[in-house]
């Protein structure tokens, strides 16, 4: 019964996860023999540093996809997102913690209005993010015309995004290890992480166990836009800057690191753990062959020929 199946262990490895680590494995030892600059600290931090924003919106959709749905439309909250912080930093005059507040006050707004569209009114939510993904960059477009772009943040701010602790370890890793923290408590050490589970496995059979899917559903989408509002803050601290085409085609490479990390697509089964594995395994894999210089066309052919391969295997 969907009552008795518990939250997936955290840290137990499954066959493509054990694939997956093993070849990541091999993308160090190889990349460290073709480049000295490979396995030094300081690049090891580097990935790390550019995996935050693909990293929170992985972890996000961990849960959504283990309920078997999907969210389309994260690529476009950051950034619709990241327009709202600009226009209320730099057109309102407002403070940055006012601006960070509002901002991530639109995230919640978009992760709810999925959540309700999907959980109250049932529709797939493979049609209601398609239509929120077109809706959230269009209004960002719309209040920008497509063109205009902010600048000019405070130091404060932008050490978020650019600033090193002890001159190596990154600032922004310290919230992505605290939000991956609190995912994988939901997902593996909680009675909503057991909920989600038996939802994915089966919705109907929850539902006549008792369990409160609507509200599960609605917050896994929830906490998809507020993570998706964390990683628009990040983002322009990172570039520096805000416009509205931030965040364009990560919901696409998000979903990749979640499959690649054993995830399954029809829901059920997934863990924090294999997406991170999927996670690293990207970003070292794009890290490496720039440092080989290789062409960047490359990494997107072995990702489609892996993600491929992951789904068929499933």
């Amino acid at each position: 019964m969907p009552s008795q199946r518990r939250a997936a262990p955290a840290f137990r490895l499954t066959g493509i996860q054990g694939a997956l680590l093993t070849g990541l494995l091999l993308e160090c030892l190889i990349f460290s023999l073709s480049s000295p600059v490979f396995f030094t600290a300081t690049n090891l931090f580097e990935i790390l540093r550019f995996s935050v924003e693909l990293g929170l919106l992985s972890a996000a959709l961990t849960p959504v996809l283990i309920t078997g749905g999907i969210d389309l439309s994260v690529g476009s909250t950051i950034g619709l997102v990241s327009v709202i912080f600009g226009l209320v930093s730099h057109d309102l005059h407002c403070s940055i913690s006012v601006s960070v507040a509002i901002g991530l006050f639109v995230g919640v707004v978009c992760g709810a209005l999925n959540g309700i569209l999907i959980a109250r009114f049932r529709l797939p939510s493979l049609i209601v993010t398609l239509g929120t993904f077109s809706l959230y960059r269009g209004i960002a477009e719309g209040l920008t015309h497509a063109a205009r772009s902010f600048t000019g943040y405070p130091s404060s701010f932008l050490f978020l995004g650019q600033g090193y602790v002890v001159g190596v370890i990154p600032v922004q890793i310290f919230v992505f290890c605290l939000v991956v923290l609190l995912y994988a408590l939901l997902l593996h050490r909680s009675v909503i992480g057991r909920a989600i589970y038996a939802i994915g496995f089966n919705a109907d059979g929850a539902r006549y166990a008792g369990l409160p899917v609507d509200r599960c559903i609605f917050l896994v989408y929830l906490l998809c836009g507020v993570t998706s509002g964390v990683a628009a803050i990040i983002y322009v601290s990172h570039l520096g800057l805000a416009k509205s085409d931030l965040g364009t085609g990560f919901e696409l490479q998000a979903i990749t690191a979640v499959v690649l990390g054993g995830t399954s697509v029809m829901g059920g089964r997934g863990s924090i753990f294999g997406t991170l594995l999927g996670l690293f395994f990207l970003t070292v894999l794009q890290n490496g062959m720039h440092l080989m210089g290789m062409p960047s066309e490359m990494t997107g052919d072995i990702t489609g020929i892996l993600l491929l391969t992951v789904v068929t295997v499933d």
